[in-house]
C-alpha cells in the first residue's frame, strides 16, 4: 500500500499531539506541584536527590515509585517521614508522580572506586561463581534498569543501595519481592558495597 508523504506526515504530527493532553498536562502540573512541596527537599525537583542517604528518581519505573509510595501509606513500607508525606496522596497524585519522575532525565555519575566496581559487574551480571547467588542481571536486566515490577537500579547513589541490600540482607525490608531477603542474606559486606558502587556508575 502507498502512504503519501503528506499523509504520513498528518498521521505523525496527530500522534504527537495525543501525547500532549490536556490531561497529560493536568498531570504533570499536579505532580510537579507535589514535588515542589514537599519531594524536592531530599529527590530534588528532576529527581536527582538532595543527599546520597536519599534515593534518585529519576528515571525510575512509573509504577514501581507509585507502588512504593504506596506501600509507604499502607505502612507495608516503613518510613516515618514518608508515611507523613504521603497520608494524603491520592492513588492518581501517585501515579503522577511516577509518571513524572520517569521522565526525568537520567545522567551519567562518577565512580569513586573502579576496582570495587569491576567487582560489583562480575556478580551483578555472573552472580557468584559457586552458584549460591544468581545473576542480579537475570531480574533486574542486563543494563539495571528494571521493570514496571522492579526497580531501577542504574544511576542509583551507591550508599542508598547499600543500605536497602542491607536492609533485606537483615529481612528489616519487607514490602519488595521476598527473593531479595534470600539473595541479601548471603552476600557479605564487600559484595554488597561493591554492587552498590558497580550499579552508581551505570546510566
Amino acid at each position: 500500500m502507498t502512504v503519501w508523504p503528506g499523509l504520513w506526515v498528518a498521521a505523525l504530527f496527530g500522534a504527537l499531539l495525543s501525547v500532549s493532553t490536556p490531561a497529560g498536562a493536568a498531570t504533570e502540573a499536579r505532580a510537579l506541584e507535589i514535588v515542589n512541596g514537599q519531594c524536592f527537599i531530599c529527590h530534588g525537583v528532576e529527581g536527582e536527590g538532595s543527599s546520597p542517604v536519599f534515593p534518585r528518581l529519576a528515571g525510575q519505573n512509573a509504577e514501581y515509585v507509585a507502588r512504593q509510595l504506596r506501600d509507604y501509606k499502607s505502612g507495608r513500607r516503613q518510613s516515618s517521614t514518608m508515611q507523613v508525606l504521603v497520608r494524603e496522596l491520592s492513588e492518581a497524585d501517585m501515579l503522577a508522580l511516577g509518571q513524572y519522575f520517569a521522565s526525568r532525565p537520567v545522567y551519567l555519575h562518577h565512580v569513586s572506586d573502579v576496582a570495587l566496581a569491576e567487582m560489583g559487574a562480575v556478580l551483578f551480571h555472573q552472580g557468584r561463581q559457586r552458584g549460591d547467588v544468581p545473576a542480579c542481571a537475570s531480574c533486574h536486566g542486563a543494563q539495571a534498569r528494571g521493570s514496571a515490577g522492579l526497580p531501577r537500579l542504574a544511576g542509583q547513589h551507591a550508599q542508598y543501595t547499600e543500605r536497602q541490600l542491607k536492609l533485606f540482607n537483615k529481612r528489616e525490608r519487607t514490602n519488595d519481592n521476598a527473593v531479595m531477603q534470600d539473595v541479601a542474606v548471603k552476600l557479605s559486606e564487600t559484595e554488597i558495597k561493591a554492587l552498590a558502587m558497580y550499579l552508581s556508575g551505570l546510566k
